[in-house]
């Protein structure tokens, strides 16, 4: 186990105000905190007049994933992924279905510990090619990640951010320059929800987004989590499609998922199936070429298909893979279209498991 001063470090994107307040400057939540304060994240606070990290090395957990869980359906398919996460998140969404670790106070629930070496030497032992930050969001402890991922680059594991985008500008170059992949949680496309429903703002996450895509080369996917009654209707998922298309390109594989009633939206009901049949459609008339749902058994809105010839390339049942139409380079057998995203020759066979690991000893290579 770490000793508790190894799991603090200083963190540099905060300044010092006038009133003696120390301002955290990572997210556009800007938490302003006298010395001994957290922010609403509770994983950086202030102590000793400066920004610190109260989480580094620390996890509320270790699972080896498929890929396509995170989800990303365009990067290094059937590939395994090392996932795992702190505690605390920088937003307060009402539906969050991991909220026993993003909503958590509590460092107990930081059960595991293992330093960026061990998990990169973990990931490889276990024959993961990537590693993921993800279950809640790794902008709140980007010291701890970028070190991974510089870790698991030494040794040839990729690494990949699961989050919600909601990054100031300059913290946000540092931390995408460590990272290979990313899935964007894009909430919804209003104002008034982020605000009201998630403590946030859209404009934050679409900067994200028009960053990742125009000035980034770290492969890029988005997921849209569609609530009955609060997200789902016509009009608003239009408007999603057509900025997507318009701003980001064609290219940008979009997930729409399935709400299930969580944390303070127990009275929700589950999205049903052809919300996202519906939603899948209109990206795909709006110009997308790559859209799935997720969270609902849907065969063909979980494969991909070529976008010049039609012709299935990647079929999907949950996360496992079944036909592979591709040649080693992606292109499409029938037609030889490339399709976009990250391959390196043929998928793996990872399947739908989801496997809890002890990070030491898996490292160790005894687990």
């Amino acid at each position: 186990m770490q000793d508790a001063a190894e799991t603090i470090v200083t963190t540099r994107y905060w300044h010092a105000l006038g009133d003696g307040r120390v301002q955290c400057d990572v997210c556009p939540r800007y938490c302003k905190l006298h010395e001994g304060q957290r922010g609403l994240c509770f994983v950086r606070g202030c102590e000793d007049g400066r920004i610190k990290l109260f989480s580094y090395g620390r996890s509320s957990g270790f699972c080896v994933d498929p890929v396509e869980k995170k989800p990303l359906n365009h990067f290094l398919p059937g590939t395994s992924v090392l996932s795992f996460g702190t505690a605390g998140c920088n937003l307060a969404c009402k539906f969050c279905q991991n909220w026993d670790m993003s909503k958590s106070r509590e460092m107990d629930k930081l059960m595991d510990a293992a330093t960026p070496e061990t998990l990169a030497h973990a990931a490889k032992a276990l024959g993961c090619a990537s590693m993921a930050y993800t279950y809640n969001d790794p902008v709140i402890f980007m010291e701890y990640a970028m070190d991974a991922a510089d870790a698991g680059h030494a040794i040839g594991i990729s690494s990949v951010a699961v989050t919600a985008g909601y990054m100031c500008a300059e913290p946000r170059m540092d931390f995408y320059r460590h990272m290979d992949a990313v899935n964007v949680d894009l909430k919804a496309f209003t104002e008034n929800f982020y605000w009201k429903t998630c403590g946030g703002h859209l404009q934050a996450v679409l900067d994200t987004l028009m960053y990742l895509k125009h000035e980034t080369q770290v492969w890029l996917e988005i997921t849209s989590l569609l609530i009955p009654g609060e997200n789902d209707s016509q009009q608003e998922i239009e408007s999603l499609v057509q900025w997507v298309a318009g701003k980001l390109g064609p290219d940008v594989p979009l997930h729409f998922t399935a709400f299930h009633p969580d944390w303070k939206m127990q009275n929700t009901p589950a999205t049903p199936a052809h919300t996202l049949l519906r939603a899948r459609e209109l990206g795909i008339q709006n110009g997308l070429r790559y859209c799935y749902t997720g969270n609902v058994h849907d065969a063909i809105g979980g494969s991909t298909y070529c976008h010049h010839c039609g012709a299935l390339l990647i079929e999907r049942n949950w996360y496992e893979l079944g036909q592979w139409r591709l040649d080693t380079d992606g292109h499409c057998l029938q037609c030889g279209a490339l399709l976009p995203g990250v391959f390196r020759g043929q998928p793996g066979h990872w399947g739908r498991r989801r496997m809890p690991v002890r990070i030491n000893q898996a490292a160790n290579g005894l687990g």
